[in-house]
């Protein structure tokens, strides 16, 4: 279970009513269905070894004798599968009936868990027949499986654990537990359970569907846990209620694999528990107990085989991006509202009556100029106080400079041109260094220049410098080191490259303006560049995305390592299955590479960067949500890379 994945599966098997024997082919038939499909764990549905609607059969000695022949061929048939197989039936003990859930692994009877919360209104009739369990948990004794019965862990507190994979800690709803309004769930959770598990009997009416799927999802988020949602299907009694086989499979509040409806089937997925650990590892506020202060029993068994999980998951290429259009148009407008309001408190707090912007025809000062001028509009001031400085130096294009200069026209900013070809050349000869030598010195002049210009105007024009600079940019270090990476508010500082593009894209699609459109558009066509050496043929001669690697690539990376925290080879691994088809190993392996030098190296840079708004889940911001030292080794990080390359 490489990287902390687990392949699990929720099972809508036929049934017959009251007949156990059928029920038991068909539910060895879905074990074996989910052993070949790789599963460690199996759910399936609530009394699925009776069927739920048996009603006053469950009071019948024959229905409930034949229940343990059945349990016992179940337990036998677990023996050459290493899956974790979860069942429901109804179990007698002590003048009581219980609702339960039997967890079964390798032909042992691990434990049974009753149903804590048994509904008794509208259609549900169970007070009638099933037994509400006291909370205490126990061992106990089954005479009807003979050997197989002896030490039975039973109770509601009941976690089954992998001692060989400590990541699954497995916890048990039972159907209506789960609609209560603290399900069992909450406290397993806390008590340690990454993953739980719901064996449901949910009929289904109109509009059912729709709040269930929601629940799951929900309650899988609240518990940063794997939820696993097995429902009962076609087979049970139609007498008054039809019941669809609604399986769930859910994530931290992502719902990952869901099976259509009114169709019995098996439907598989894998859990990152990884994913969830680290999550609850980062929220201070996800409070755990120990399983014993919380009188919970922990049942230890092992997997047999720890082998590599095949992943039928995906995972989008733009992590940042919502891969829905309606979706990503509303993050688009939401993220383009608090960009501009960060930069209105700004504004409205100095008194400043003006913005300054090195504009350049690329992405990022366009992004800026658009989100100024928002800002502006919110404080009701005349746009002529936005200072677009174009700033023409060597490496220059037509292209971008023409562009630069109509956006601002059609913006109505006030467009000032400072070229910075003389100021640049007197610096080379002030500091000695030759103008025909193009290295980093030639480069970095021109960036400093640049904001040595900026911020200047801003002091003659009683305003604050307004930076342009992506996270992206900040994740790799590519920017020049009080240069551009230097500003008085920074209002792309969180957002990333990929992202960049959508905002952009999304202002051009929304706007009226066919003109502001159009160069909008031509824009979002120009390659990604610094434009710091000069063009071949009046074209761009430098594009980053050739020097440092592509940036869906590198986004891709400072998404999973920021966010969750993953290890470079797990990286490595996803992005793999992402990007099949539109880069190789051998590329993504690359510039993963890059990426982890770059980060570790350039962390000075994000030391002490300008304030600017966090808009998403990961930011960089030295006073928010990264704090790393600015000389930490990457040996351990490039060791893991590197036990990739040798395989």
């Amino acid at each position: 279970m490489k990287d902390g994945f687990i392949k699990v599966a929720a099972i809508t098997p036929s049934v017959s009513v009251g007949d156990t024997e059928y029920n038991t082919t068909q539910i060895i038939y879905g074990m074996q269905t989910a052993h070949n499909q790789g599963a460690k764990l199996a759910v399936f549905p609530e009394l699925c070894l009776t069927g739920y609607t048996c009603n006053d059969l469950f009071l019948q000695d024959t229905l409930l004798n034949n229940v343990f022949y059945g349990l016992k061929q179940i337990i036998n048939a677990s023996v050459e599968m290493d899956l974790l197989t979860i069942i429901g039936f109804p179990f007698y003990l002590r003048n009581s009936l219980y609702n339960v859930a039997a967890i079964i692994h390798e032909g042992t009877l691990l434990g049974i868990v009753p149903k804590q919360n048994i509904p008794n209104y509208s259609e549900f009739y169970e007070g009638r027949h099933f037994s509400i369990p006291s909370l205490n948990n126990e061992i106990i004794q089954i005479k009807e499986l003979g050997k197989l019965g002896k030490n039975i862990p039973f109770g509601t507190n009941l976690l089954f654990c992998a001692e060989n994979f400590t990541q699954f800690v497995l916890g048990i709803d039972i159907c209506e537990d789960l609609w209560m309004p603290v399900p069992p769930s909450c406290h397993h959770a806390l008590a340690g359970a990454t993953v739980i598990a719901n064996l449901s009997a949910s009929d289904e009416i109109t509009g059912k569907d729709i709040y269930r799927r929601e629940l799951v999802r929900n309650q899988s988020a609240r518990l940063i846990s794997g939820y696993i949602y097995a429902d009962a299907g076609e087979g049970e009694s139609s007498t008054d209620l039809v019941f669809s086989g609604h399986n769930l499979i859910a994530e931290n509040g992502n719902l990952l694999k869901e099976s259509t409806r009114f169709k019995n089937d098996v439907i598989c997925s894998e859990i990152d528990l990884g994913r969830l650990i680290n999550e609850r590892r980062r929220m201070g506020t996800f409070s755990s107990i120990s399983p014993e202060d919380a009188n919970y029993h922990l049942i230890s068994f092992s997997f047999c085989q720890l082998n590599d999980t095949d992943l039928t998951r995906t995972w989008a290429q733009a992590p940042f991006v919502p891969q829905d259009k309606a979706d990503r148009d509303r993050r688009c407008d939401e993220i383009l509202n608090i960009q501009a309001l960060g930069l209105k408190k700004r504004l409205h707090h100095t008194n400043c009556k003006s913005a300054v912007i090195g504009i350049s025809g690329g992405l990022d000062s366009t992004l800026a100029l658009l989100v100024t001028v928002k800002a502006f509009d919110m404080l009701n001031l005349d746009r002529s106080g936005i200072l677009a400085v174009t700033m023409p130096c060597f490496g220059t294009t037509d292209r971008t400079y023409q562009n630069a200069c109509e956006l601002t026209k059609i913006l109505g900013a006030t467009l000032k041109e400072v070229p910075i070809h003389n100021a640049v050349n007197q610096h080379f000869s002030d500091i000695g260094h030759d103008s025909s030598l193009h290295d980093v010195t030639y480069e970095n002049s021109q960036a400093r220049q640049r904001t040595l210009v900026l911020m200047d105007l801003a002091n003659q024009t009683n305003g604050m410098v307004v930076g342009t600079g992506d996270m992206s940019e900040l994740a790799l270090g590519w920017a020049t080191y009080n240069g551009d990476h230097m500003s008085m508010y920074g209002v792309n500082c969180s957002v990333p490259k990929t992202l960049v593009r959508y905002l952009v894209l999304f202002y051009a699609e929304t706007t009226s303006d066919k003109k502001l459109h159009d160069i909008l558009i031509d824009v979002l066509d120009t390659p990604v560049s610094p434009e710091l050496l000069p063009p071949k043929d009046g074209k761009i001669s430098q594009k980053t995305e050739e020097l440092v690697g592509p940036y869906e690539l590198h986004d891709f990376y400072l998404y999973y390592m920021m966010r969750f925290g993953y290890t470079p080879s797990k990286i490595y691994r996803l992005a793999v299955c992402a990007f099949a088809g539109t880069y190789d190993e051998a590329t993504i392996y690359k510039w993963l590479c890059t990426f982890y030098r770059r980060f570790f190296s350039q962390q000075f840079k994000r030391s002490c960067l300008p304030d600017g708004p966090k808009v998403g889940s990961v930011a960089l911001s030295p006073r928010g949500d990264w704090r790393m030292p600015s000389d930490a080794s990457v040996n351990l990080w490039m060791k893991d890379l590197n036990s990739i390359n040798k395989k």
